[in-house]
């Protein structure tokens, strides 16, 4: 069995990782059955402090772990995620299942099928027992929603988890199950995991298929582990034709994380060019990392940031027009129940000129180029995912103003809009045990390479802390 982390103490069923789960199943050491109410007994101690979840289905989660359980006893798994429990973001379509995109705006109907990643975690025989939140319309990096009740960090009930995969990031920091999956156009799995230290993969564009696709829109798995990453990226990178977007089939062996980082040349991004100032703790994880990988043989080399004032008010306009087209056609009684943060950031869109939106998407372009020219001379960046170590539960954002909303996203976007992969990993903590992530990024389509590079980065920062207990009655 893989040998757990020093901070995953095994105590019960819902501590485990998919990879022990399965092998456990192999062995018939436990049933997927026993492991989902396992699960669902640890979602009742932790959900009502919470709420990550939307779309709770535990009675169909049952059904569907009979069934599993009696494949394992038959020695018959139907796919490598067979029986291991799953939730899925909201703004993922599941057959049945409305998809209010977080906003109270948005009227309820139910899904007609599976969105291509939801359909690859099923056929692989995954037990999804829940949807997680979102914020409105995914363009907050909060648990704060029309829609949702808040959603608050299991690591501090008074900080935010992130967003926009909210949920998905509280559910896995407070141990529902190993596997959670996220979407990102702008950091939304990797600033959820910085904050409440876990690991996710913002995939290469294309990689994993999704619907509907979008310029910079990619779904990524949400993890503890990167064995377990890896394992959901199996799955979920497999084909499916209704993404105009995606790549072509590959057969990357995603079980293949050993990567030595000797004579890797790795980029210390510690200026992003633009956005928040980075707070003292945050960058000394962000160092630390760098040490370690260059105590490894690595060579370290402080690089520039890609953004600039310019490029990052340009995406700001662009999807301010983009989100005001949106809300624009709803009539106003509906169009007031979205959140009033998101309404006075999107109403500036009506004013912006065509000749200023096209900049600010150009500005996607500049970032591309940028990126392009920064990896001829690396292999690797190193870089914080946030410049700040928390802000509070109730905020739409660390700096709380629609005139100023993406000041935190300057070391994440970018990544986006490269279209490059990345992945966020715990880095340590700060003296009051919050946890903070380092971002490591790749060349486009080295997906695999820095899975291996998180992989190696377990090894090398040392002992973690415990998850949190849901706290006591």
């Amino acid at each position: 069995m893989h040998k757990p982390d020093p901070r995953e103490a095994v105590t019960s069923l819902h501590d485990l990782s998919a990879v022990d789960l399965i092998e456990g199943f192999k062995a018939g050491q436990f049933s997927p059955s026993e492991v989902l109410e396992d699960v669902l007994t640890h979602v009742a101690a932790w959900e009502p402090h919470i709420k990550a979840l939307y779309a709770f289905d535990p009675d169909g989660a049952r059904a569907v772990a009979r069934t599993s359980t009696e494949r394992w006893q038959k020695g018959e798994p139907m796919g490598l995620l067979d029986g291991v429990p799953v939730t899925i973001k909201e703004n993922i379509a599941t057959k049945g299942v409305p998809v209010p995109l977080g906003a109270a705006s948005v009227k309820l109907v139910a899904a007609e099928r599976d969105a291509p990643p939801a359909a690859r975690l099923r056929e692989a025989g995954a037990v999804i027992f829940s949807k997680t939140t979102m914020p409105d319309y995914g363009m907050l990096s909060s648990g704060l929603s029309s829609f949702h009740p808040l959603t608050r960090n299991p690591w501090d009930l008074g900080k935010n988890p992130g967003g926009s995969s909210s949920g998905a990031g509280a559910a896995a920091a407070a141990g529902y199950g190993p596997l959670h999956l996220g979407t990102d156009i702008g950091g939304s799995v990797r600033l959820p995991a910085c904050w409440c230290g876990l690991v996710a993969l913002k995939p290469s564009l294309g990689r994993i298929p999704v619907d509907p696709p979008y310029v910079g829109r990619v779904a990524g798995p949400m993890t503890r582990i990167v064995d377990d990453a890896a394992l959901m990226m199996s799955v979920l990178s497999k084909p499916d034709r209704r993404d105009g977007m995606s790549l072509p089939p590959n057969d990357i062996n995603w079980r293949a994380l050993e990567k030595s980082p000797r004579k890797l040349r790795i980029g210390l991004m510690l200026d992003a060019g633009t956005g928040q100032a980075l707070e003292k703790d945050v960058r000394e994880v962000a160092v630390k990392a760098a040490k370690a990988f260059e105590s490894a043989g690595a060579v370290i080399t402080e690089v520039d940031g890609v953004m600039t004032r310019e490029i990052l008010d340009g995406l700001d306009n662009f999807w301010r027009a983009r989100m005001w087209d949106d809300l624009s056609k709803l009539p106003p009684a509906e169009r007031a129940k979205a959140l009033p943060y998101i309404l006075k950031w999107a109403e500036t869109g009506a004013k912006l000129s065509g000749v200023d939106v096209i900049r600010g998407f150009n500005a996607t372009m500049a970032i591309r180029a940028a990126a392009a020219k920064l990896f001829c001379e690396i292999d690797y960046v190193i870089s914080p995912v946030s410049p700040v170590v928390n802000f509070a539960a109730e905020l739409a954002a660390p700096i709380n103003d629609p005139d100023k909303p993406f000041e935190h996203i300057a070391y994440t976007v970018p990544w986006n809009m490269a279209e490059n992969p990345a992945v966020s990993i715990n880095g340590g903590f700060d003296k009051k045990g919050f946890p903070i992530g380092v971002q490591i990024v790749g060349r486009r389509f080295d997906d695999i390479g820095v899975l291996g590079m998180a992989k190696a980065f377990e090894g090398l920062r040392g002992p973690q802390k415990p998850w949190p207990s849901p706290p006591k009655k």
